[in-house]
């Protein structure tokens, strides 16, 4: 947990820059009937019933002190959509001398997902280009991605989205929206406050 808090105050660096990036199912829905659209007078209405298209995978990754983001919406989430997505991000920072990743510990996320998907030179320069600080197990609200998702989640995923496509088009919207927007991410959780308030869980590791 303190090398998490430790990297998120760390002084702001361009060519070092911190991300946190995370991952999450994506299920697409539509509606059995067509809605009726709102009128003046009438609320619109939507039937209870609903069908179900598959599911898919939204990758998103945020700067929390700049507010730059990259996010995409991928049909599966294995280590190729991985791979592929930290290409997104190393072409995104391009003058990065290396790029922080504070992420958690599922199995893809590593740079031996690359060696899967291109060349041994080309993974082991890919993976050098990362950082990667890894979350605790049970402790994914360190991420400050989690925090993207559940604004995400109530501003744009809260209602039924049928395709891939659409999907896509309705998230990258919102990044470029919220990206224009400045909105950036105040953390106030440090290795300080954690010390303090998690004095009893410090303890009991001494203790064990």
């Amino acid at each position: 947990m303190e090398r998490v808090l430790d990297v998120y105050a760390r002084p702001y660096d361009e060519r070092f820059p911190v991300l946190c990036f995370d991952e999450q199912p994506c299920f697409l829905i539509g509606d059995a009937m067509a809605p009726v659209p709102m009128e003046p007078g009438r609320v619109a209405k939507q039937d209870d019933e609903y069908q179900r298209f598959g599911s898919c995978a939204l990758l998103l990754a945020v700067e929390p002190r700049t507010g730059r983001r990259c996010a995409k919406v991928c049909a599966r989430r294995t280590a190729e959509e991985y791979t592929a997505f930290m290409q997104d991000l190393e072409r995104a920072y391009p003058e990065a001398v290396q790029i922080t990743l504070v992420q958690d510990n599922l199995n893809t996320h590593h740079g031996g997902s690359f060696y899967k998907w291109m060349p041994p030179e080309q993974a082991h320069r890919l993976a050098g280009r990362f950082e990667w600080v890894f979350t605790p197990i049970h402790a994914s609200w360190l991420n400050m991605a989690e925090l993207e998702f559940s604004a995400l989640q109530r501003q744009c995923l809260n209602r039924r989205i049928p395709s891939l496509q659409r999907l896509s088009s309705e998230v990258e919207a919102w990044v470029t929206a919220r990206s224009r927007a400045g909105i950036t991410l105040n953390w106030q959780f440090s290795t300080q406050v954690a010390r303090r308030t998690l004095r009893s869980h410090y303890e009991a590791i001494r203790v064990n």
